[in-house]
């Protein structure tokens, strides 16, 4: 019995017309989407650069101009891609399906790094501190604030050691800003021998007081008897200065006071114990 085989019609002059059709389509798609990437990241560097001149017109902190203006070139080229993709004739749908899936892997996976992302926005808006102030994080560390980045914040001690702190933890914990306010209360601890009269050496110590122009007379300095120790009594010397002249006249005044008071027999005792031997 012979079987008959099927002829499947074939049009060339059709198929090289749809190939050409088609060719041109998307090679029109390929040059417009190239246009607009050229175009599109051109505005985006614009773009990037007019928020950048804004804010050095307006001098917002250096930490928040890197951070504004990296958000925005991101944020711009991600549109600008996006447009791309769609132009060549990726689907939305899929092109969101994929970024929510690239966004809820590597949030998962970088979840403590989110955190302090979220930590540098809000030392950033709420500004506990800013670059240049000296500050002493609820770790214990101490120094000035270098850089303020999006993940951590440059913190230079004063022994010239530089520290990376995260900004999660930074942002969570207490932070005391030595910076803020101009004027910083000094009190220096001074023992003087029982049976030294208290005026004689107030009088000398505030005359060291007085010569320095480093102190304030408003707030006015005072010396006064804070406790009557085991072997001395022991005075608190009180003044204010500015915050750079804090650490230096605190040195001086207790250098002199070192040196004055013993010319005027205020003499600084040393430990003493009295040992009674019963027969």
């Amino acid at each position: 019995m012979d079987t008959a085989t099927p002829l499947v019609s074939f049009n060339l002059t059709e198929f090289l017309h749809n190939l050409i059709q088609g060719s041109i389509r998307f090679g029109t798609r390929i040059v417009i989407a190239l246009t607009i990437l050229t175009v599109g990241l051109w505005l985006s560097k614009r773009l990037t650069n007019i928020v950048r001149n804004g804010m050095e017109r307006r001098k917002l902190e250096p930490s928040l101009q890197s951070f504004i203006t990296s958000f925005v070139s991101i944020i711009s080229k991600v549109f600008v891609f996006v447009i791309v993709l769609t132009t060549v004739g990726v689907q939305m749908t899929a092109i969101t399906a994929a970024l929510g899936a690239g966004a809820l892997a590597v949030g998962m996976a970088l979840s403590g790094t989110m955190q302090n992302f979220a930590g540098g926005i809000v030392i950033l808006l709420f500004k506990p501190f800013k670059v240049g102030d000296s500050i002493i994080t609820a770790s214990g560390e101490t120094g000035v604030v270098k850089r303020i980045l999006i993940f951590t914040t440059e913190l230079r001690t004063f022994d010239n050691q530089v520290i990376f702190l995260p900004n999660g933890a930074l942002s969570n914990g207490t932070i005391t800003n030595l910076s803020r306010g101009s004027l910083r209360r000094t009190d220096l601890t001074v023992g003087i021998a029982y049976g030294t009269k208290v005026e004689s050496a107030r009088r000398i110590i505030m005359k060291i007081l007085a010569s320095d122009a480093r102190i304030l007379n408003k707030p006015e300095p005072s010396v006064f008897v804070a406790s009557l120790g085991d072997s001395a009594v022991v005075l608190t010397v009180r003044f204010w200065t500015s915050y750079a002249d804090m650490y230096p006249a605190a040195a001086d005044v207790l250098e002199q006071i070192y040196t004055e008071l013993p010319k005027k027999n205020v003499n600084f005792p040393f430990p003493q114990m009295d040992v009674h031997i019963v027969k």
